[in-house]
């Protein structure tokens, strides 16, 4: 274990530095490949079968690609004077033109669910009905936290990701109800502008109702961001990600342990990636500027995203809205939660195509068009004042671990935030208003996005450090310099990349709404097994 822990060290330095790829650290299907057959780590492995080769599962290879179209969730355009009501129901829909329908639960009937589009300043109030059936489809396991068998099967509670709302509106994830209830939740959308999601947050089981399909975007404007001339209505395309598992007849695979008494596993990773809700579509396009809005929804899945051709792309936002200035890439990549704000400019491809790519794996296809269009869009090369924020501005520091414990006996892999449990006491309680600086201690081996519920933050740095030290004496040497953030991460965030073996920093200040929050992993099957915690903010 020392001389791994000193690798990761070693590689998360030279992942920051640039010197080798990210995607090494990430949960990745190539990294499941490596220890095929196991789960766990070297001191205490478990037996799981390798599910992308599982007979009976729909392999890729035979799919014919960018058959189908990419489909555009329709878009829900709220008004003040009376809530939106959107419906959680079970639902069959087509993820490729040669497979049966695959039976989903969606919002508004469709996977993703609607586009909800808002403005700032204009709040608004969504009832989200429960129509769920009373028996879930996907294992659950009542050996986790907040999924006893004590509690009813099926519940269901709507977090908007990235939402400046009220406690009670925010999906904290023991406020879940059961099918045949709903509930009202007020929006008051006064942010920036920003590419937000909505899914399910139910305590214990939100991984198997989005894995199932619960999700939707949720897109905030406002008039500075309207002012700027950046590519728009068909010209903006939604791009939802999220890798699953099919049976050869279209139903959902969920794999799990093995033990029917405890079916949770540490990952899940598909074989296939939807986007927006179909495998390997095709996007025609006319020859000019398009604006992506990209959200990572898998449940464990990081994307490294590129075109084939290498062309690059500006990237003009990110989980909280616009950059300071475009940042020109040739790609990116994309952790479970996050979302990107891209524009890439096809007027070069005229009669072309070109696929956009998951390291070396098409996702989709853009066809682009053959007629000459004027395109009077623009990327302006100053996007908003957003000074950068300083570790002076915190008037108080947190050190905060994230831990993984194995254990051969009782469970193969438990992962915690700061070596506490849900139901511990709280033990970050923060002055509404204030603002702190968070320095993550990754002590694992893997490379966790972190979400914080309420508030936006900067990300400081990323600094390697001697693990084995920590653990030891609990004292922090570092073993090289403060890598800053890359272009496309300097801007505000919701979700941030914790590197394993190095200490990752961010500043966020708590302000909008008291109250009791949540903090957690975003891969959905670590949050659902305890890598979760609550905040406070107090008044």
């Amino acid at each position: 274990m020392v001389d791994r822990r000193r690798f990761l060290t070693t590689a998360g330095w030279m992942a920051a530095a640039g010197w080798i790829p990210s995607r090494l650290f990430a949960h990745d299907m190539h990294a499941m490949q490596a220890a095929a057959g196991q789960v766990g780590n070297n001191l205490c492995m478990h037996a799981m079968g390798d599910a992308t080769r599982m007979p009976g599962l729909v392999d890729p290879a035979r799919l014919a690609p960018f058959v189908d179209a990419l489909p555009i969730p329709p878009v829900l355009r709220p008004d003040a004077a009376r809530p939106l009501r959107v419906r959680m129901a079970e639902t069959a829909q087509v993820l490729h033109r040669d497979l049966p329908p695959t039976r989903l639960w969606t919002y508004g009937g469709h996977y993703p669910g609607p586009t909800i589009e808002a403005l700032k300043g204009q709040p608004f109030d969504v009832v989200w009905e429960n129509a769920l059936p009373a028996r879930h489809f996907l294992p659950v396991d009542h050996a986790i936290c907040g999924a006893e068998a004590d509690k009813p099967e099926v519940r269901a509670i709507v977090h908007l990701h990235g939402a400046k709302v009220p406690r009670q509106d925010d999906g904290y994830p023991e406020d879940w109800y059961v099918p045949g209830k709903s509930r009202r939740h007020h929006y008051p959308n006064a942010q920036d502008a920003a590419t937000l999601w909505y899914h399910d947050h139910a305590m214990g089981i939100n991984r198997l109702n989005m894995y199932a399909g619960l999700m939707g975007l949720y897109l905030l404007r406002d008039e500075h961001e309207i002012s700027l001339g950046l590519p728009s209505g068909e010209q903006e395309l939604p791009l939802v990600l999220a890798d699953r598992l099919l049976h050869a007849d279209g139903r959902l695979y969920y794999p799990d342990s093995g033990d029917a008494k405890a079916p949770w596993v540490p990952e899940v990773f598909g074989n296939l990636t939807l986007v927006n809700g179909v495998i390997l579509p095709r996007a025609d396009v006319q020859p000019r500027r398009y604006r992506l809005r990209v959200l990572n929804a898998a449940n464990g899945r990081f994307y490294h995203l590129r075109f084939r051709d290498g062309r690059p792309f500006q990237v003009i936002g990110s989980d909280q809205g616009l950059l300071a200035a475009p940042a020109t890439m040739t790609s990116v990549f994309m952790a479970p939660g996050e979302r990107l704000d891209v524009v890439v400019d096809f007027s070069a491809l005229r009669g072309g195509a070109v696929e956009l790519m998951n390291d070396a794996l098409p996702l989709m296809r853009f066809a682009v068009g053959q007629r000459q269009v004027r395109d009077d869009s623009r990327v302006p090369d100053v996007l908003r004042n957003l000074p950068r924020v300083t570790e002076a501005s915190a008037s108080k520091s947190r050190e905060l671990t994230l831990d993984e414990y194995s254990d051969c006996v009782a469970t193969p892999m438990l992962m915690l935030l700061n070596g506490k449990r849900w139901h511990d006491p709280v033990t970050e309680s923060v002055k509404l208003g204030a603002t702190e600086s968070w320095s993550l201690v990754n002590l694992t081996e893997d490379t966790h996005p972190i979400h914080l519920h309420l508030v936006r933050f900067q990300i400081l740095d990323r600094r390697p450090f001697d693990v084995d030290e920590y653990v030891a004496k609990k004292t922090i040497r570092y073993v090289g310099p403060a890598q800053e953030p890359p272009l496309h991460e300097r801007g505000w965030k919701d979700v941030v990349q914790v590197y394993p073996g190095m200490i990752t920093r961010i500043v966020a200040t708590f302000d909008g709404y008291a109250g009791r929050y949540a903090w957690h992993c975003h891969l959905a099957e670590h949050e659902a097994n305890e890598m979760m915690r609550p905040f406070e903010v107090v008044a």
